[in-house]
């Protein structure tokens, strides 16, 4: 009897042990365009913290080992490790020669559900390898790089302690935003200890406000001649260092997406920027990351909110900050193609339609590294009901999440105000999705990132020909196509020659002379005088080819090679 209980025993421990994986495949029926039983057992309708985003890119990792890489892209303010996924076919060639999209979220720490996107899409992208042709085929010619939070202290922090829908937007870098001379000593002040900084209001015989008879969480504002109720006094808090500010020298004054060092300016120019480019380790793991994988050709970060899929330039101006006609033409392809992709969301411009950003970090890829580059604005009251014209979230909440993200109104004791009511909306709910939406939103930006990243360059080596012109010699000719949109090089990566150009060699025999055809008809040729074998071309541009030309001695069997930085390598043999 003691061994049959302990062999039992042994059973219970070892269920517990077996990490829960793929389910039982009899129970389900697969849906159109979803992983019909994931090895990963993910849930899109929470937010994880960073143990959570840890433990799902482990198991990623362990699970898909031919397609995934994790490792640390650097460390954070407080010590935590930037993780960094590679995904791509690793039996298809190196990840690192093949073109690169390369994704960020939460930048700021109140957005953080652009860590839920990014998760979602190497998630997405590993679980259907197997099941879906179009993604098997793009993970062997493409590679992502995923890094689902880069400001992960201050993710946490955002989590974990008071605060509100829209702070702390920064990072944990003490600041002192008041000038006082004082830091951190009017952080948010938890009067009701719900781990929540909600709002004030109180009973006042000069209110202006009265409790809404259809809904009395909401306070409107009193009808002329209307005796009011309330007083709004603002956010939940106290003034701790006595200037008439509540909560105003939180935790991380600095904005990180003013701290990239392309079009930077300092704090007086440009709100929240560092005392210098690169000023956070965060930014410069990003800089350090995108400086070592120089093959990223498209990038695309999350923030929220105001559904906006957002495209540069950030300033007005010049020179690398304006895109080129070829540039214009690839990104408002793409960005068009976005609205379709995710409804309510719009395609704008960031300085025209926006406002100015100086040291932003989308203007870095594009000027700096020469890439692609889309920032997403999560989220907004479209989604709600998928109607332009209602945005009532007191509606919303009430019909569709049952008042979960309303803090009901407690009274408590404030030490200069007295009596107050404290309550409002939630800090998850506002400026992130609700848990029934996110997934869906999640999958609609990472179809986005998927149409981003296939209309990467694409090269293929295509009509090898020899033709023997007599004394050993022989003229092989071939053609390199690109077979998508975006070139090999943008326009501001070709005028300040941040990659080399496209190197095609010619391998077998001795090469006499080289040659880039400018125009076979008319049999025009540009030769390359130094080392003939080596063709440099500038840049192939997207949905083109360019043709190409060699005296070659002795050799019967040919093999023309391609090697582009931000378009990938590639070869074919001569029959």
């Amino acid at each position: 009897m003691k061994k049959y209980t302990n062999f039992i025993f042994f059973l219970i421990i070892l269920s517990f042990s077996i990490p829960t994986q793929s389910q039982n495949a009899e129970l389900f029926f697969k849906a159109a365009g979803s992983p019909a039983n994931p090895k990963v057992q993910a849930s899109w309708n929470k937010y994880y913290t960073y143990d959570g985003i840890t433990e799902l890119c482990k198991k990623l990792a362990k699970e898909y080992p031919d397609l995934v890489k994790m490792e640390s892209a650097g460390k954070s303010y407080q010590g935590r490790d930037i993780i960094a996924l590679t995904i791509s076919d690793k039996k298809s060639g190196n990840p690192d020669f093949k073109p690169g999209f390369y994704i960020d979220g939460n930048i700021h720490s109140n957005e953080i559900q652009g860590t839920e996107m990014a998760l979602y899409t190497a998630w997405y992208l590993c679980e259907m390898y197997d099941e879906n042709k179009f993604i098997n085929q793009l993970l062997m010619d493409k590679t992502f790089y995923i890094l689902p939070t880069i400001n992960p202290d201050a993710r946490q922090y955002f989590m974990d302690e008071p605060n509100t829908a829209s702070s702390p937007r920064s990072g944990l870098v003490p600041m002192d935003n008041d000038r006082d001379g004082l830091y951190d000593e009017d952080k948010p002040d938890d009067l009701n200890n719900d781990g929540i900084i909600s709002m004030m209001r109180r009973k006042s015989a000069y209110g202006t406000y009265n409790a809404d008879p259809k809904d009395p969480r909401r306070l409107v504002r009193a009808l002329p001649g209307e005796k009011g109720e309330y007083e709004i006094l603002g956010q939940e808090g106290i003034d701790n260092d006595g200037d008439g500010q509540v909560n105003e020298d939180g935790i991380g004054g600095y904005d990180p997406n003013r701290d990239y060092g392309f079009n930077w300016e300092p704090a007086y120019v440009q709100q929240g920027a560092g005392k210098y480019p690169f000023s956070y380790p965060e930014n410069r793991a990003v800089r350090d990351f995108g400086y070592s994988h120089r093959n990223i050709t498209g990038s695309q970060s999350f923030h929220n909110s105001g559904g906006l899929i957002l495209r540069g330039p950030s300033i007005q101006g010049g020179g690398a900050e304006a895109y080129s006609r070829a540039d214009e033409a690839v990104i408002n392809s793409i960005g068009r193609k976005g609205e379709r992709i995710i409804p309510g969301y719009k395609f704008i411009t960031i300085w025209k339609d926006m406002y100015t950003v100086y040291g932003g970090e989308l203007d870095w890829w594009y000027g700096a590294m020469g890439s692609y580059v889309f920032s997403n604005e999560l989220w907004n009251d479209y989604l709600m009901f998928n109607d332009t014209t209602n945005s009532d979230t007191y509606e919303f909440d009430k019909l569709l999440l049952f008042e979960d993200a309303f803090i009901p109104w407690q009274e408590v004791d404030h030490p200069v105000y007295g009596k107050v009511g404290i309550g409002g909306f939630n800090k998850n709910f506002g400026r992130t999705h609700p848990g029934f939406l996110l997934e869906s939103d999640a999958h609609r930006n990472a179809a986005f990132c998927i149409y981003n990243a296939w209309a990467t360059p694409k090269l293929e080596v295509r009509d090898i020909k020899i033709k023997s012109l007599g004394g050993g010699l022989k003229e092989v000719t071939a053609t390199v196509e690109n077979k998508q949109l975006m070139p090999t090089h943008s326009g501001t990566n070709l005028k300040y020659r941040i990659d080399p150009p496209d190197y095609i060699y010619l391998d077998g025999g001795k090469v006499v002379a080289g040659m880039i055809v400018l125009d076979k008809d008319l049999d025009l040729s540009q030769e390359q005088k130094k080392d003939p074998q080596k063709l440099e071309v500038s840049n192939i541009g997207g949905y083109s080819h360019v043709d190409l030309k060699w005296i070659v001695k002795d050799g019967s069997k040919f093999t023309v090679r391609v090697e582009s930085v931000k378009g990938g390598r590639t070869s074919a043999q001569s029959e």
